[in-house]
C-alpha cells in the first residue's frame, strides 16, 4: 500500500486545482486532491514529504539545465530531425515503409526508428546515430509490445476478464524484461480506448467497456513497463494510446468517425488516459479518428486543454502510423497545412509520413512563430531520452547475456497462469465441468490442433510455432481422441482478405468427409469438447466485422453433435465478444478462452480437468444479437424506463434488452455466496464491508464488485457504476470480510467543461458477483 500512497504524493507535484487520481490499487480510487492538499497545508508538513519535494525540484533543474543546454547547440534542421520516427526491419502495421533510414540517421534526420530489435540490430543503428551525427543524440527505439514480446500472453480483453491488476502489471513487466533484452525502449502500449461495440475489432487490445476498470489496468500496464525507475536497463517507456475517443468509432468500422457529447466524453471514455497519464506514463499517442469534426492529430483541445493544461502531461506525443499524411484524407488541408496544423497542435513526433521532416523547415521560414513549436515539440522527445538514461548509456540493455530473460521457464509460467486467469466460465450445465480423466473424450475442431490463432493478433516478436496446442497438451492421456470436424473458416472473400495479409487460414477441405470423420469419433465417447471460434486475423486492427455469430458451419458442427445426446464442451477463441444466443442452445458447457498465448494448451486442459478452477469476469458484454448494439452495462435510465407489460417504455419488441452474458458475468467450480454486512460514512469515506462466502467444497476465487448509483442529479446518471471490486481466493467452506474504502468525492461526475462536480443526496451502492447479480443498499451522502 506504501507505494499507492507514494503515488498520490507524487501526483500532487502534477496538480494544481481539484481532479481525478487513479491508483493502481483499486481499494482506493479517485481522490480530490484539494481534500489532500488541504491536510497537508493544515498540518506539520512531514520530513521524508520535504525531502521528496527538494529531490522533484533537483530533477526538475537537472532536466532544465541539460534540456536548454543541448537545445541551445542544436541548428533548426538538427530539431526537425528529431520529429522524425521511421519505421524499419522486420514488419510493416501500414501500407508505407520508410525509405533510406540509414542515410538519414547519418543526416540526423531521425530521432527514432520502430520494428527493429535484436542487440545486433539495435546497436548497429544507435551505432550510426551517435557516431555519423554532429551532437551524438541517441535514438528511441520502438515496437508494438502488446501482450508481450517472445512470450506471448493472452491478449488484452482476456487479460482484462482475469480482474486481477497484479497479474497485469507482473505482465507488462516480463515483457519489458523481454524487450529490453532484444534492444527496445519503448512500446507502443498500453491501449486503452474504452469500446462497447463488438464489432470493432481492436476491441481486442483494449480493456472492455468500463472506464474504472480500464484505468485500473492502464496503471497497472504503467507500472509494470516503466517501473519506479525508468532508467533501468529492463524497464520500457510506456505510451498510451489511441488518444482519444478511438473506440468510440461509428459503426464498429475502425479509423471511423468520433461524434460525443464533452459530457460523455470526460465521464465514460477519458478517465483510463487520465489513470495512465498520473501513473506516470511518459508518452501518448493520438489516433487516427476525428473527434466532432477536428482530427485528434490536429486537435488543439484534447492535446493542449486536456492532456498538457488539465492533465498536466509533461512527456511526449507521438502520432499514429501516417496520421499527419492522413490529415489530407481528413479534409483538412494540403500536405504543408496538415503538418503545420499537426505540429501547432502538439503532435509532436511524426510516425512514418515523414511531413515534418519535408514542410516544417519551409513552414518555419515563413511564419518564425512555428519555431517555438519546433522547440517544443524536440525538448519533449529529448526529456524522453533524458528520461530513459540513454544520454548516459545509449546502448541501455544491449548485453547478450540478458538472452536468458526470454521465454525462460518463469516467464511461461506466468503465461500459463495469465491465461488461466483470463478465462470465463459462461454455461456449466449440470456441472459437466471439470472433466474426469477416465472419460473418453472427443476432442473435435479447427482449433484443437491450431497453434497460430493461439497467440492472437498484435504477437509481436512471438513465434506461434513454440505455443502449444490443446491436442499437444491432452493427446497423452489414455482415453482421448481427435477430429478436425470442420473448416476453420470457409468464406472464400474473408479468407482472402486475411490472407493477402498473413492470415495463415487454411484453404477448406471437404466440409462432408470432415463431419463424417467427427461423428465417427464422437460417437465413441462419453463426452464432446468442441474448439471453435475466429482466426486471429479477425480482430485487431483494421478488422471490424459486421457479422459476430459463430460462422455458419461451425454452428453446423455443433448441432449435428448434438444429435448424439452427449455432453458438449464448447471452448472458444476469439478477439472479441461473439454473438453465441445460438451456441449456447448446443453446448452443455462453454468455456471462453479468447487467444491466450504461448501457453495457452496447457492453460486449457488445467482448466477443462479441473486442475485450475476457473474465475474470469467478462469485462466487455456479450450481446443476444447485433441489434443490441452497442449494448453495456452503464446505461442511464430514460423517462420510459423498462416495463415488461407496458409498450410504450424503452424496449425492443423482438429480444429482451438483456444481454446473453453481461459485464462482471463469470461462473466458477465452486459457488459463493456475498453478503453486504455494514455501510458506514465516516470523514471523506464511505466504508463497506461484505462477507463472501465459498458454499462449495472446492477452492476457487469470486470477485467482489461494488457499483453505485446517484440517483438525483442535476444531469442524468448511470443506473449502475463500477467503482471497487477484490479478488478473493477462498477454499471450500471459508468465510471472509472485505473492506472497501470509498472517497465521497468520487461519487461525483463531469460536466460538459471537464469540471468535478459532487452533488449530495440519494445513493444506491450495490455489491455481487456481476453487474446483474447484485445486493442492493440506499444511501444518503450527507
Amino acid at each position: 500500500m506504501k507505494k499507492y500512497v507514494l503515488l498520490l504524493i507524487l501526483s500532487l507535484f502534477r496538480l494544481n486545482s481539484s481532479a481525478q487520481i487513479y491508483f493502481p490499487n483499486n481499494f482506493k480510487g479517485v481522490i480530490d486532491t484539494s481534500i489532500v492538499s488541504e491536510h497537508y497545508n493544515n498540518a506539520v508538513e512531514p520530513t521524508w514529504l520535504s525531502i521528496m519535494k527538494h529531490q522533484q525540484q533537483e530533477i526538475h533543474q537537472y532536466e532544465t539545465h541539460f534540456l536548454d543546454s543541448l537545445m541551445s547547440l542544436m541548428t533548426l534542421d538538427e530539431k526537425i530531425g528529431q520529429l522524425n520516427l521511421p519505421s524499419v526491419g522486420f514488419d510493416v502495421t501500414g501500407p508505407v515503409l520508410s525509405k533510406d533510414v540509414e542515410s538519414k540517421i547519418d543526416k540526423g534526420q531521425v530521432g527514432g526508428v520502430f520494428n527493429t530489435f535484436t542487440p545486433i540490430a539495435v546497436r548497429k543503428l544507435q551505432s550510426r546515430a551517435l557516431k555519423n551525427t554532429r551532437l551524438g543524440i541517441p535514438l528511441l527505439l520502438g515496437y508494438d509490445v502488446i501482450h508481450g514480446h517472445r512470450t506471448i500472453f493472452p491478449i488484452p480483453l482476456g487479460l482484462s476478464c482475469s480482474w486481477n491488476p497484479e497479474l497485469i502489471q507482473s505482465i507488462a513487466s516480463v515483457a519489458a524484461k523481454e524487450a529490453t533484452a532484444d534492444g527496445l525502449n519503448w512500446t507502443f502500449s498500453p491501449m486503452v480506448d474504452i469500446t462497447r461495440d463488438p464489432r470493432w475489432g481492436r476491441v481486442s487490445e483494449g480493456a472492455g467497456e468500463d472506464p474504472y476498470l480500464g484505468g485500473i489496468i492502464a496503471q497497472s500496464m504503467v507500472a509494470g513497463y516503466q517501473g519506479g525507475n525508468l532508467k533501468k536497463h529492463d524497464k520500457l517507456m510506456a505510451c498510451v494510446k489511441h488518444f482519444a475517443l478511438y473506440g468510440a468509432a461509428e459503426a464498429g468500422r475502425d479509423y471511423n468517425t468520433v461524434d460525443m457529447s464533452e459530457f460523455k466524453m470526460y465521464n465514460e471514455y477519458l478517465p483510463p488516459y487520465n489513470a495512465a497519464i498520473y501513473a506516470g506514463v511518459e508518452s501518448v499517442m493520438t489516433s487516427f479518428n476525428d473527434v466532432n469534426g477536428i482530427p485528434v492529430t490536429c486537435n488543439d483541445f484534447l492535446i493542449q486543454d486536456v492532456l498538457r493544461n488539465k492533465w498536466n502531461f509533461d512527456g511526449m506525443v507521438v502520432t499514429d502510423y501516417t496520421a499527419i499524411k492522413e490529415l489530407v484524407y481528413h479534409g483538412v488541408g494540403d500536405d504543408k497545412t496538415v503538418a503545420a496544423k499537426a505540429i501547432q497542435a502538439g503532435a509532436e513526433m511524426d510516425m512514418v509520413g515523414e511531413y515534418y521532416l519535408n514542410y516544417l523547415k519551409e513552414i518555419a521560414r515563413d511564419n518564425k512563430e512555428y519555431e517555438k513549436y519546433i522547440d517544443r515539440a524536440c525538448r519533449n522527445i529529448l526529456k524522453a531520452k533524458l528520461r530513459l538514461g540513454l544520454f548516459e548509456d545509449p546502448y541501455r540493455g544491449l548485453d547478450e547475456s540478458r538472452q536468458v530473460d526470454i521465454m525462460s521457464e518463469e516467464n511461461l509460467s506466468i503465461a500459463q497462469q495469465a491465461a488461466q486467469e483470463s478465462f470465463v466460465l459462461l454455461k456449466n450445465f449440470k456441472n459437466t465441468l471439470p472433466l474426469n480423466k477416465s472419460q473418453k473424450i472427443a476432442f473435435i475442431g479447427p482449433q484443437i490442433q491450431r497453434k497460430r490463432d493461439l497467440i492472437g493478433n498484435w504477437s509481436g516478436a512471438g513465434d506461434w510455432k513454440k505455443a502449444v496446442s490443446i491436442w499437444e497438451a491432452v493427446s497423452g492421456l489414455k482415453h482421448v481422441s481427435y477430429a478436425q470436424g470442420c473448416n476453420l473458416l470457409e468464406d472464400e472473400n474473408i479468407i482472402s482478405k486475411l490472407n493477402a495479409h498473413d492470415g495463415q487460414v487454411p484453404a477448406p477441405v471437404d466440409a462432408k468427409v470432415l463431419l463424417k470423420e467427427a461423428m465417427k469419433v464422437a460417437k465413441k465417447a462419453d463426452v464432446i469438447v468442441v474448439a471453435l471460434g475466429e482466426a486471429f486475423g479477425m480482430s485487431g486492427e483494421a478488422a471490424s466485422m459486421s457479422n459476430i455469430d459463430l460462422p455458419e458451419h461451425q454452428l453446423n458442427l455443433l448441432k449435428e453433435l448434438k444429435t448424439l445426446g452427449k455432453p458438449i464442451v464448447l471452448v472458444l477463441f476469439n478477439g472479441r465478444p461473439l454473438v453465441l444466443t445460438e451456441a449456447e442452445k448446443y453446448s452443455d458447457a462453454i468455456l471462453e478462452c479468447w487467444f491466450p498465448g504461448t501457453q495457452g494448451g496447457y492453460a486449457v486442459s488445467n482448466t477443462l480437468f479441473g486442475k485450475y478452477n476457473p474465475g474470469g469476469k467478462l469485462s466487455m458484454t456479450f450481446p443476444r444479437n447485433m441489434g443490441q448494439i452497442p449494448i453495456y452495462y452503464a446505461q442511464r435510465n430514460t423517462g420510459r424506463p423498462f416495463e415488461e407489460d407496458q409498450k410504450y417504455t424503452s424496449k425492443y419488441l423482438d429480444v429482451s434488452n438483456e444481454p446473453l452474458y453481461p459485464f462482471g458475468y463469470g461462473l466458477s467450480y465452486s459457488t459463493f455466496t456475498i453478503k453486504l454486512e455494514s455501510i458506514l460514512e465516516e470523514g471523506n469515506f464511505i466504508y463497506l464491508q461484505a462477507q463472501v462466502e465459498n458454499t462449495s467444497n472446492i477452492k476457487g476465487s469470486e470477485v467482489v464488485q461494488v457499483y453505485y448509483r446517484d440517483k438525483i442529479c442535476s444531469h442524468s446518471r448511470p443506473l449502475k457504476q463500477l467503482c471497487r471490486f477484490v479478488k478473493v481466493e477462498l477454499k471450500g467452506g471459508e468465510k471472509r470480510t472485505v473492506q472497501f474504502d470509498i472517497s465521497r468525492q468520487e461519487l461525483g461526475f463531469f460536466d460538459k467543461n471537464g469540471n468535478w462536480i459532487l452533488e449530495k443526496g440519494d445513493f444506491e451502492f450495490f455489491i455481487g458477483s456481476s453487474s446483474q447479480d447484485l445486493q442492493k443498499v440506499d444511501f444518503v451522502l450527507k
